[in-house]
């Protein structure tokens, strides 16, 4: 095979690896493409391409996650991973590993980690890598990269669900959500929430977001029942979609411009949490953005001429 079909073939896992490492999808992107610059640049032809291309794309992502830290000490409200709608690569016997570490909840455990434990612990605990191709991959020996996953795992250790929830119930529930929503039905959107939903969102200081986060089933009503009177302007549509292996909901302008996501996570058969990413820099790999504040602006003009 040449180089280049080499590459194609193995883009999927270096985007998903890199994905999980930083939490972002322009990030990971950058990092497969600078990973797919220095392949064609080396002299030597590598004893395997995959392990080249996977050392090398890990070792840029843990320097980029590691300035990404700095960043985020800096950055204005809640911090959320950048959605993503697909993951291009897949592997039946570590389907339940891949799904599980998409997650908002399972990415935003991973920031609890240095760079280098996040790396040893993708590649060891999510794609199987053993621990020789970790060493080979983060540039330390066997009995290190042993302890980063230990450690890592220590950090990331959380209760798990008793019972997986069903893909399809999931669905019709973000969709009985967005049904409730646009018919203003308060009394059926009660029985959609647990009692103790949260709903956060992240604006990074350049989009409209909650100042602080709804708690309580009571203000979150209210805080969808003032959406709902925005939704009856015909000013902005819903769509349910999958982000992250979760159900979740695609905010647009009527020029299917993307406004915002809103990513579900439930608890049995209610709503538990909903993280909503309003920052348009984490929005334009999902199509044109739109700018929600003048949305807003004129959203409130058209409810007050009504």
């Amino acid at each position: 095979m040449t180089r280049t079909a080499q590459f194609l073939e193995l883009q999927p896992l270096l985007f998903s690896i890199a994905y999980r490492i930083l939490g972002q999808v322009t990030e990971a992107e950058d990092a497969v493409q600078e990973a797919w610059v220095r392949y064609q640049n080396i002299v030597d032809e590598p004893r395997s391409a995959k392990s080249f291309l996977c050392a090398v794309v890990t070792r840029i992502c843990v320097d980029v996650q590691r300035s990404a830290r700095v960043r985020r000490e800096q950055y204005v409200g809640p911090w959320f991973p950048e959605p993503l709608a697909h993951d291009p690569y897949t592997d039946p016997e570590r389907m339940a590993e891949l799904n599980d570490s998409l997650s908002y909840s399972a990415l935003l455990l991973l920031e609890r980690l240095s760079a280098l434990e996040r790396a040893a612990f993708v590649l060891h605990e999510v794609f199987g890598f053993d621990y020789a191709e970790v060493a080979a991959a983060v540039d330390r020996s066997e009995p290190a990269c042993r302890q980063l996953v230990a450690r890592a795992r220590k950090h990331v250790r959380e209760p798990r669900p008793r019972f997986r929830p069903d893909p399809q119930a999931r669905d019709e529930l973000a969709a009985r959500f967005v049904e409730a929503m646009r018919e203003g039905d308060l009394t059926g959107l009660r029985q959609l929430l647990t009692d103790d939903v949260r709903f956060v969102g992240d604006g990074g200081g350049k989009g409209p977001a909650f100042a602080h986060p709804v708690e309580s089933l009571d203000r979150a009503v209210r805080l969808v029942q003032g959406f709902a009177a925005q939704l009856a302007t015909g000013l902005v549509n819903l769509r349910v979609q999958s982000f992250n292996g979760q159900p979740g909901v695609l905010i647009s302008d009527q020029q299917e411009r993307v406004v915002a996501v809103m990513v579900l996570e439930t608890r049995g058969e209610r709503i538990s949490q909903v993280r909503a990413v309003i920052n348009p820099v984490k929005l334009g790999h999902l199509g044109e953005v739109a700018d929600a504040c003048a949305l807003r602006h004129q959203i409130r003009d058209e409810l007050r001429r009504r």
